[in-house]
C-alpha cells in the first residue's frame, strides 16, 4: 500500500512540474507576443516622422532597461535576447541614420521636422533565441 501511494505521490508531483513549466512557457511566450506587438504595427504601414521618434524612444527605453550593451560611440550593441536596433533611410540624402544618431540630435527636433514626411517600415528582424523584434528599417517615402 505505502509503495503505491508513493508511486502516485510521484506521479503527481510530475505532472504538476509539467504543468508548470507548460504555463511558465505560455506566458512567456505570450509576453514576447505582446512586445513585439508594440513594433510589428509599424511593418507595411505609413506612419510620420512622430511616429518614428514615438518607436525610437520605445526601442531606446527598451535597450535601456534590459541593460543592453553600448559601443564606445554610444550605439546599443546587438545582442541574441533583447536588445532593439532601428535605422531610418532618408531619401534626401540617400544616408542611413540609426537611432542613436536621431536621438543625439533630440528626438523632439526630428519628430517636428519630419512630422509631415512619410515613412515606411520596410524591414523587421528577430533574434533567433528569443523571438523578439532585433532590427527595424524605416525608409522614407515623401519628402
Amino acid at each position: 500500500m505505502k509503495k503505491i501511494a508513493i508511486f502516485l505521490v510521484i506521479i503527481i508531483v510530475v505532472i504538476a512540474q509539467i504543468t508548470y513549466m507548460y504555463i511558465n512557457y505560455q506566458n512567456e511566450k505570450s509576453a514576447v507576443k505582446k512586445e513585439n506587438q508594440v513594433y510589428e504595427d509599424y511593418l507595411n504601414t505609413e506612419t510620420n516622422g512622430l511616429g518614428i521618434a514615438t518607436v525610437i524612444n520605445k526601442a531606446m527605453d527598451s535597450n535601456y532597461n534590459n541593460k543592453v550593451e553600448k559601443s564606445s560611440k554610444g550605439k546599443y550593441l546587438s545582442n541574441d535576447i533583447n536588445s532593439v536596433n532601428i535605422d531610418v533611410k532618408m531619401l534626401d540624402n540617400n544616408a542611413i541614420y540609426n537611432m542613436e544618431t536621431i536621438s543625439n540630435g533630440k528626438v523632439e527636433m526630428f519628430a517636428s521636422y519630419y512630422r509631415d514626411i512619410k515613412f515606411k517600415c520596410t524591414k523587421i528582424e528577430y533574434h533567433e533565441k528569443t523571438g523578439k523584434v532585433k532590427y527595424m528599417l524605416f525608409e522614407q517615402i515623401t519628402q
